[in-house]
């Protein structure tokens, strides 16, 4: 049977095959489609069809062949300083890997509208609030994956992490507790407990990624879905210490959650 569809579609991907088609992965609300995009360098398509480019692509199906094809791409966003940012054409294809490789993390709709929210947000800011950006893009899709360790408070004695005593509740509080925590005590990473105990309930004998309270306050509003938590996040700088641990620690977890390499951070090495 065939049919004719329209679906709202992010370009993920746009690879040359034989005669000088492509194929052409789309990450939807339903999940991920693969189709092919024929005609070769002057197709008017090839330019619409790019990647992270996002509109509604209209595609034929025919279910006996099991093949699909692109036959119209109404653009509705593009991202212009992805090509004028080599730190942001890397993050953006790490981003896709990662969605790709998980299958969505099985929440397509999520996934769609959490991917396009980086994409977007990225396009409008700098390199250096990209990069923490996608160190929060990088937190929340541990979530979607299931695997997202708790912030909260240490699992052996309760104690809160980034709890400020007599602070308000301010558009100054999370930067002023960040730079309260920053440098300060240090929490270990326990992947048995899914969780960071605290400087005093663990051991220097114990291996592991130790972030700053400091960190741990910063992930803490960054998977916060409060217009508060999401306001701070977007405006909290991290020092450099604290940035470089935590990106390490974000990219070992989601490696880990992948249970694969990501092909984006051996090929960015330098850039990401």
């Amino acid at each position: 049977m065939n049919r004719n569809i329209n679906m709202e579609a992010l370009v993920l991907s746009a690879r040359e095959t034989a005669q000088d088609n492509r194929s052409v992965c789309l990450l939807t609300k339903d999940g991920i489609e693969w189709t092919t995009l024929f005609g070769g360098p002057k197709s008017k398509l090839r330019g619409a069809v790019s990647p992270w480019n996002r509109g509604v692509a209209y595609v034929y199906k025919n279910e006996e062949k099991q093949s699909a094809k692109i036959t119209d791409f109404d653009v509705k966003k593009y991202h212009p300083t992805f090509r004028e940012n080599l730190f942001k054409s890397f993050a953006a294809a790490l981003a896709g890997e990662i969605v790709s490789k998980s299958k969505c993390a099985g929440s397509p709709e999520q996934c769609f509208v959490l991917l396009n929210g980086f994409l977007d947000g990225m396009d409008l800011l700098g390199e250096e609030e990209s990069r923490l950006g996608l160190l929060r893009f990088l937190w929340r899709y541990l979530e979607l994956l299931g695997v997202r360790p708790s912030v909260d408070s240490c699992p052996r004695c309760g104690k809160e992490f980034g709890a400020v005593e007599g602070a308000a509740l301010s558009s100054n509080f999370s930067q002023s507790a960040l730079e309260l925590k920053a440098g300060g005590k240090r929490a270990l990473y326990s992947s048995a407990e899914a969780a960071f105990v605290c400087e005093e309930c663990c051991s220097p004998q114990e291996k592991g990624f130790r972030l700053s309270e400091g960190a741990l306050f910063y992930l803490k509003i960054s998977g916060g879905t409060s217009s508060f938590d999401m306001a701070a996040a977007r405006k909290a700088r991290l020092p450099a210490r604290d940035f470089a641990d935590l990106k390490a620690f974000l990219y070992e977890m989601t490696e880990g959650a992948l249970g694969a390499r990501l092909k984006t951070l051996e090929s960015g090495k330098g850039i990401l």
